[in-house]
């Protein structure tokens, strides 16, 4: 289908999506611990959509004492295409500290990963909301 004049003709539906960028935190948990010399930290582990449909899980500690808070390719713990591979990793993470801050007598409740809340990001993620 042409346009009727000169003027650039586009997709109605593809042309009011926003750019969006090509990765972003869909899921994140914050937990605190303390290291093996006593010390407070937190670790972060979250969900992440990156360019090409990839999920990517991350786990840090003490993200926030970095310079720049920058996340570096060791802090990945998994990549990949579906969906349900990546909760599968970040809820097994999640549960390992969770089970070692309880084993030191700081017991924290943090709920589960879930599908539909990567999923709720995903739409909004997709459509620029």
């Amino acid at each position: 289908m042409k346009p009727a004049s000169r003027s650039i003709w586009c997709d109605c539906i593809v042309g009011a999506v926003q750019v969006s960028s090509d990765r972003g935190r869909f899921a994140e948990r914050l937990l605190h611990g303390v290291d093996d010399a006593g010390n407070e930290e937190r670790i972060t582990i979250w969900i992440e959509r990156r360019a090409g449909a990839v999920w990517a899980v991350g786990r840090v500690v003490n993200l926030h004492m970095r310079k720049g808070n920058a996340v570096k390719a060791t802090d990945y713990l998994f990549e990949g295409y579906e969906l349900e591979d990546a909760l599968e990793q970040a809820n097994a993470a999640l549960e390992d500290d969770l089970t070692v801050s309880e084993r030191d007598g700081r017991p924290e409740h943090c709920r589960p990963f879930t599908r539909d809340e990567c999923l709720k990001q995903l739409e909004a993620w997709f459509f620029g909301r």
